[in-house]
């Protein structure tokens, strides 16, 4: 312990705020200078609160100042901890730590959220309250002990006790399994199309990915690679059907329209049957010479019909040969049986 914070608990009994202290001490590991600026941190906008001067009391100051510190701070030690990792990863790792949703959960685990002043209406109901407040926080002890103060916090209290970096930055959400497998379930078709392929200043290659939902836009990813864009693209795509119920009904209208259009009937079915044209007179008179003077090396005479229906059934055998039906038989099969042969023809062809 350092010997300001020390002095800092020495002189902690004599002052009225003693648990709010002793609270915070808890949380950032270590005892507030500036006391203000933490019940700040801690005052949400629905209390209507104004200062002297008739200007609103709240975190959201602090939350802007904290949110651009917590960017600062936290790109800080992924640049330090992952040595050679490209600006992709270092950003995509960076936005993990400092999402609303991480500093909600963090901010619920280490009891900020018990300490928010609020109107007790928004309280459960608004997700982003303990986030807002985590930011809020951090501009409080930015202001109250500096930079270092917030690295020190971040790293120590957030990254070694809380946070798992490595972890953190490898655990990827599979948001394009998510919308295939809602668009499966719902049997919605969808398409992921490339839009752009660019290189940035750099040289790295940059793709542009856009969902198609039942031949409606979704929404675009942007990304270093093609799968970092299809998953941009889905995760902005699942939360537009999430907040956007007009876009789901266009979408199931789009549906409702293409199966109908599938089930209706097509043109009549044109026939099969050929139809045999009478052989001339000629060709007639032509068969009868040819019956009688056809001979198979011995005296009898063959007759052309009893050939010809030779002849037919040794093309039925070799078609019957060529085209053998027991591979689309009606007969009953498992669904192993059938996956085993679907395999087997497909490295048949390669």
């Amino acid at each position: 312990m350092q010997i300001n914070d020390l002095i800092d608990r020495i002189k902690l009994p004599f002052r009225k705020e003693k648990e709010l202290y002793s609270s915070l001490y808890e949380i950032i590991g270590f005892y507030p200078r500036n006391i203000s600026y933490y019940k700040q941190a801690l005052l949400h906008k629905s209390m209507a609160k104004r200062n002297e001067k008739g200007k609103p009391m709240n975190n959201e100051r602090l939350e802007f100042l904290g949110d651009a510190v917590l960017d600062a701070v936290v790109g800080d030690i992924v640049y330090r901890h992952f040595e050679g990792k490209r600006e992709g990863f270092l950003t995509n790792t960076r936005s993990k730590i400092v999402q609303r949703e991480t500093l909600g959960r963090l901010a619920q685990e280490m009891g900020i959220i018990n300490l928010i002043k609020s109107n007790g209406h928004s309280s459960s109901h608004n997700s982003y309250m303990g986030g807002n407040a985590f930011e809020a926080l951090v501009g409080a002890i930015y202001l109250d002990r500096g930079y270092g103060a917030c690295m020190r916090f971040m790293e120590k209290r957030i990254l070694k006790e809380l946070l798992n970096l490595d972890k953190v930055a490898y655990k990827e959400v599979n948001f394009k399994s998510k919308l295939i497998e809602w668009s499966q379930k719902n049997r919605v078709k969808i398409d992921f199309k490339l839009v752009s392929e660019e290189k940035d200043q750099k040289g790295n290659s940059k793709f542009i990915y856009q969902v198609a939902i039942e031949g409606l836009d979704g929404e675009k990813g942007e990304g270093y690679s093609k799968k970092e864009s299809q998953q941009m693209a889905s995760k902005l795509t699942l939360q537009r059907l999430r907040k956007e119920p007009q876009f789901i009904d266009a979408v199931f209208a789009a549906k409702a329209s293409r199966t109908k259009m599938e089930e209706m009937p097509t043109t009549a079915v044109p026939e099969t049957k050929e139809e045999v044209p009478f052989p001339s007179e000629e060709v007639r008179k032509g068969q009868e010479v040819e019956r009688l003077e056809r001979f198979d090396g011995s005296d009898e005479v063959v007759p052309v019909e009893k050939e010809q229906e030779e002849k037919s059934q040794k093309q039925s055998k070799v078609s019957a040969d060529e085209f053998d039906l027991s591979d689309i038989s009606a007969a009953a099969q498992s669904r192993e049986d059938i996956i085993a042969a679907a395999e087997a023809a497909a490295f048949a062809e390669l």
